[in-house]
């Protein structure tokens, strides 16, 4: 029997951690799927419940030095009142809240020690020394000097000290991460200061060789990314919250007798009709069965039109009833509903999602190990080759003076020269310099995670509506019967529409207004909607239709003579509405979406970059190639149920394509999340723009090949900081680890090892910051 589990785990923080959780659950026999999403700190898995036990995963993930516990969904939690969900809900929302004032609070003392360590250590050595108490003074007073600087170490390594818990942990299970490296550098330059301090009253010199300042700015730096990168992580779970709240807590049941009751949304069976007045959600998926009315579906489908419901119409839950009140027989409840699938399919996709591969993580697995080895097999050999000398064994040069002292300054010279602050730096400066720079010009990126992937991107899938379009329907064409008769056709159809506040009916009052006709619109005597049709009322002693092609046949008009022209725009998605006054008709007017002004353009350089775009939509293919046509896409793909856009997705990866999906609508979500980056629109639904890697804040397509073009530049920036850091270790561990000292006698010092290192992190950061004079 194949069991499907989630578990939450603790103490992750980076993909090296992710990578060790899956390691280890699935090389459990009878496991057929462990991932791991860094995100939301989850572990899925799927596995033979005769061969493998949750005691079983939580064992393997508990011993590999990472908390487990089984997660229970909050709509499996149905024990529980609504009153006490909302509670834990609110304890939980508030232990979060008080947690992240906390490492802030930690964050900015160890941002103002590290600034003052800053300026005792280094204040007298800049080009134009900043004057420093004078018992300060490091010519004068050097242990006080030494003694300050290492109080301020120790405070700010104590507020970091989550670094070195994690990073040893980590290191003592033998899954080394980022945590590790900060963790084994920082220590490395602390316990050699230290060193030097206690050496102080033989060699007051040494005060020129303390490095207490590397230990402390590397954690501070450190902490500042893992900050914001766990306000990031946080935001990305409200897309589900917001998914959630969409649906009713109860629905009004209809009784046998014919009475309503408030039903917990729960209880709610297939085939109980619910009575959905207008103006509120519907909640759950259903046949209409009696009614006539509006809905609004764009929260769910994108579509900025109510769509016509009436006995026999489907329903979605989640969806708002407009001014008809609607019975519907429910077919659909629980995880089996439309919304439902949405929210499963964001979770889904989320947890399919492989964490970007980190290089420093990546490297940090055999990087710090490799470092390790190096330096105890140097002090062996020293320490062995010394010990032969001195028994005779072997003849030295009398200059060879291999005391405990030579081979622990070769040991600390590789750690520290080693230290990885420069691989650590490589990433986290260029992408916070590269986020910045994107920031200043309205494209915000969630994560370094995003910035990284996007320049492998070679497909980018766009939404229509409120995407390539404006997301608001408006009169493009305007047709009349009789020449001459365009005002009057104007004026009737602005007064029918003027009192509704149907998209449909907006767009003719504002075309009207902008042919300066408002004042001019006439007084409406018994006017009447008919569902699905359109509207007519009297006007100056006539009856005026204004509605589709239906309404006026059923008054016994005919539209014949614009046949031709109504059918050129039905090929162009557009709506018709039909204006007739008696049985006269005067024409019609066009109302589409219109194509944003940006998007060709933006459409024209993605190619330029040499991307695939394709235009992705739930609109009919007629409506959907003219628009592709218009921008210039080189594929679409027209008639997509909301929840198969996140298969189209897939099916695209699969081919082997890294893909961007730019929409902005809730049925975008799972598609964003399931896409290598979801770059959302700045003015679409929140759950859209929760569920984004990267937000286009000026809601300018033109945004999507900058921001892919910045994370090119970002890119390039971390592969050139990366080899300056590895060409300063590659050239200095060698020579720290002695191997010139036989032909040449150079024996590199702790001193300057940490010297090269911090000049490894000046270059590094020094680059990154090249990335602020780019041009998107």
């Amino acid at each position: 029997m194949t069991i499907h589990q989630v578990y939450e785990i603790e103490g992750m923080s980076c993909a090296a951690c992710s990578s060790a959780v899956e390691h280890v659950t699935r090389k459990l026999d009878g496991m057929i799927r462990a991932d791991v999403n860094l995100t939301t700190n989850k572990l899925t898995v799927e596995y033979d419940g005769e061969k493998v036990s949750p005691d079983d995963i939580i064992k393997k993930v508990s011993n590999a030095g990472f908390g487990c516990k089984l997660f229970i969904p909050p709509s499996r939690r149905n024990s529980l009142s609504r009153a006490e969900k909302d509670r834990q809900r609110a304890e939980a929302e508030q232990l979060e809240k008080a947690k992240s004032r906390w490492n802030r609070s930690n964050l900015w003392s160890a941002v103002v020690l590290t600034v003052l360590l800053l300026y005792f250590s280094m204040g007298t050595m800049l080009p134009r020394p900043v004057p420093v108490p004078d018992l300060l003074n490091p010519v004068t007073h050097q242990y006080n000097f030494a003694i300050v600087q290492l109080l301020l170490a120790v405070l700010i390594m104590f507020l970091g000290r989550r670094f070195y818990l994690r990073g040893y942990k980590a290191l003592f299970h033998g899954s080394p991460d980022m945590d590790t490296l900060v963790a084994v550098g920082s220590s490395a330059a602390f316990i050699y200061s230290l060193v030097l301090t206690f050496r102080l009253q033989d060699n007051p010199m040494l005060i020129h060789g303390l490095f207490y300042e590397s230990a402390a700015v590397v954690l501070t730096f450190v902490s500042i990314g893992k900050y914001l990168e766990g306000r990031s992580k946080e935001k990305t779970k409200t897309a589900i919250k917001k998914l959630v709240e969409l649906a009713p807590d109860t629905a009004l049941r209809m009784k046998s007798d014919g009475s309503v009751e408030e039903t917990p949304i729960e209880e709610i069976r297939n085939d109980d009709i619910v009575l959905v007045k207008p103006g509120t959600r519907i909640p759950v998926d259903g046949i209409v069965e009696e009614g006539q009315g509006g809905v609004d579906e764009s929260m769910l489908t994108g579509e900025s039109m109510p769509v016509e419901k009436q006995p026999g119409s489907s329903v979605v839950g989640g969806s708002m009833n407009g001014n008809g009140l609607l019975k519907v027989r429910v077919t659909k409840t629980g995880s089996d509903t439309t919304l439902s699938k949405i929210i499963a399919f964001v979770e889904e996709a989320q947890g399919k999602k492989a964490p970007i591969s980190r290089t420093a993580d990546k490297v940090a697995g055999i990087f710090v190990p490799t470092v390790m080895v190096i330096a105890a097999v140097a002090g062996l050999f020293w320490t062995v080759l010394g010990v032969l000398g001195n028994s005779g064994v072997l003849s030295l040069p009398p200059d060879w003076t291999i005391s405990t002292g030579f081979v622990l300054r070769v040991v600390i010279s590789v750690l520290v020269i080693a230290c990885p602050c420069a691989l650590g730096l490589a990433t986290p400066t260029a992408i916070m310099v590269g986020t910045g720079l994107g920031a200043a010009n309205g494209i915000l990126i969630r994560s370094g995670e995003a910035l990284e992937t996007a320049h492998r991107i070679d497909t980018v899938v766009l939404d229509k509506t409120g995407t390539v379009t404006e997301g608001k329907p408006r009169v493009t064409d305007s047709v009349v019967v009789v020449p001459g008769n365009e005002k009057k056709m104007l004026r009737l159809a602005a007064a029918l529409e003027s009192g509704s506040t149907h998209p449909l009916s907006v767009a003719v009052t504002d075309f009207a207004a902008a042919a300066g006709l408002s004042k001019s619109v006439p007084d409406v005597t018994l006017l009447n909607t008919v569902p699905g049709k359109g509207v007519h009322g009297h006007i100056e002693g006539s009856v005026v239709y204004a509605g589709n092609a239906a309404l006026l046949e059923t008054a016994g008009i005919s539209v014949d003579g614009l046949n031709d022209t109504a059918e050129r725009y039905k090929q162009q998605g557009k709506s018709l509405i039909y204006i007739a006054c008696g049985r006269e008709l005067l024409g019609m007017l066009a109302v589409a979406d219109t194509v944003k002004e940006t998007s060709a353009a933006a459409v024209r350089r993605l190619k330029e970059q040499g991307i695939s775009v394709v235009l992705l939509t739930g609109d009919s293919k007629a409506a959907a190639s003219y628009i592709g046509a218009q921008i210039g896409v080189d594929t679409v793909i027209a008639e997509v149920l909301p929840q198969d856009k996140a298969g189209i997705i897939e099916g695209l990866q699969n081919e082997g394509k890294k893909v961007m999906m730019v929409g902005d609508g809730i049925n975008d979500a799972p598609a964003l999340v399931q896409a290598d980056i979801g770059a959302a629109i700045g003015n679409g639904s929140d759950v859209a723009i929760e569920s984004g890697d990267i937000i286009l804040m000026k809601s300018d397509l033109r945004d999507v090949p900058r921001a892919i073009n910045l994370s090119r530049m970002t890119i390039k920036n971390i592969k050139e900081n990366l080899f300056w850091a590895f060409c300063y270790n590659t050239i200095g561990i060698p020579i720290a680890a002695g191997v010139l000292f036989p032909a040449f006698g150079i024996l590199l010092t702790p001193v300057f090892g940490a010297f090269a290192m911090s000049l490894s992190s000046v270059s590094v950061v020094s680059n990154a910051l090249r990335l602020r004079t780019k041009k998107l």
